[in-house]
């Protein structure tokens, strides 16, 4: 995961939320990361921005619903309002 040290500079503020909405692209690792630490719910969003394979999304889209932490729900490629709802 690119630039962990931000994620971790705000876990304090991430832990606090009541659910936490995650947008990842390239290979949507990011979801699973944070569901390792946090309490609450994640849902992940994968995006269609991407290096190399990314196949518009789908790559990352199958990271994502393959994410093995618990409590990680998964919407659709670019659904950052589906996400959000």
């Amino acid at each position: 995961v690119a630039g962990l040290h931000r994620l971790l500079g705000q876990l304090d503020r991430v832990r606090s939320a009541d659910v936490v909405v995650c947008v990842a692209g390239m290979d949507c690792a990011l979801p699973s990361v944070v569901a390792g630490l946090v309490e609450a719910p994640v849902v992940a969003v994968p995006t269609s921005v991407g290096y190399g394979a990314s196949l518009g999304g789908a790559a990352a889209l199958l990271s994502a619903l393959n994410a093995c932490a618990p409590g990680v729900s998964v919407v659709n490629i670019d659904n950052g309002y589906g996400g959000a709802m």
